[in-house]
């Protein structure tokens, strides 16, 4: 059992990063606001509160289009229905995106997170996410419009790549020992130790020989600004890729949400290679009664129970 603590990835700079969407894989408010040349296509992914008021000219694409089934809402969806939603919001392959959340908290930044890899995943290239989100902009006095906007329908032929998607057949084999790759947990210590669990898990637990590294820790405590810049350094040399060169990283969390946020951090900011996602996660591996590591014993809950933590 690993747990991965830095301190230092909470730095968070909130310089201005100016230019288009193409500058990065972030953009303040103030980068957004001053787009002045190619216009790009501004994703409101908040399922609920776009009516109340949104960054002006964004169209509503909520994040639920995104995720899966109910019994397993970190899985992928078919990339028909993703074509035909993505043809209906009128999203077009050359075009800049620029995605935007709610922005309430560091697990917020998760859905944009998603979004990010699953346009990236189905040929998108061109994308950014404005950190800190709908509530950044408005809290940098940047006005905000109730009009419904919408785009012309586009017509799209998209696949999905498994170059940043890591299957469960592949977690099986790296678990079993056939395939190489550093498993990291991006949850909070309570479900990585077994304390917690998601709803839908069936039982807690991580998937044996992961390491822990919180998602959070790429923020400001309590802050939904991710921070811009990772000195990949620190990071593969605590996830053991220095000692072993090529060897893939696979992210997990519950449902592929906070897991979305790790695999941005580390692949789009941090810049490290081969970095993967696996979206149905530890909901998914438990339902399918995968072995896992650090499931409590009958005992050891009822001593919880009884006597706390």
């Amino acid at each position: 059992m690993t747990r991965i603590v830095f301190a230092t990835l909470a730095a968070v700079a909130l310089g201005g990063m100016a230019g288009a969407a193409s500058a990065g894989p972030l953009l303040t408010p103030s980068a957004l606001a001053a787009q002045t040349e190619e216009q790009p296509i501004i994703l409101d992914i908040r399922d609920t509160g776009y009516e109340d008021g949104h960054v002006p000219g964004a169209i509503w694409t909520p994040y639920a289009t995104f995720r899966g089934p109910s019994d397993n809402p970190g899985a992928v969806p078919d990339v028909a229905k993703l074509e035909a939603a993505f043809e209906q919001f009128g999203l077009e392959q050359d075009q800049p995106i620029v995605i935007v959340p709610e922005g309430r908290s560091d697990t917020d930044f998760g859905a944009a997170a998603r979004v990010y890899w699953t346009l990236k995943s189905t040929g998108f290239t061109d994308l950014a996410i404005l950190n800190g989100g709908t509530q950044a902009w408005s809290a940098a006095g940047f006005p905000v419009e109730t009009t419904t906007n919408n785009l012309l329908a586009s017509d799209l032929d998209l696949s999905f790549s498994d170059r940043w998607l890591a299957s469960a057949e592949t977690v099986a084999a790296t678990v079993a020992g056939s395939h190489e790759a550093v498993l990291v947990d991006a949850r909070p210590e309570d479900f990585f130790t077994g304390r917690s669990k998601h709803d839908l898990a069936v039982k807690p637990g991580t998937l044996p020989g992961a390491r822990n590294l919180p998602h959070g820790q790429f923020f400001q405590a309590g802050s939904p600004v991710i921070a811009p810049e990772l000195d990949a350094g620190p990071l593969r040399q605590a996830l053991g890729l220095d000692a072993a060169p090529g060897r893939e990283v696979v992210a997990f969390c519950n449902t592929g949400h906070w897991a979305a946020t790790e695999w941005f951090a580390l692949s789009e900011l941090a810049g490290i290679e081969d970095v993967k996602l696996y979206p149905g996660s530890m909901v998914e591996w438990s339902q399918a009664k995968q072995p896992m590591e650090n499931t409590p014993t009958l005992l050891s809950n009822l001593t919880r129970q009884i006597f706390g933590d």
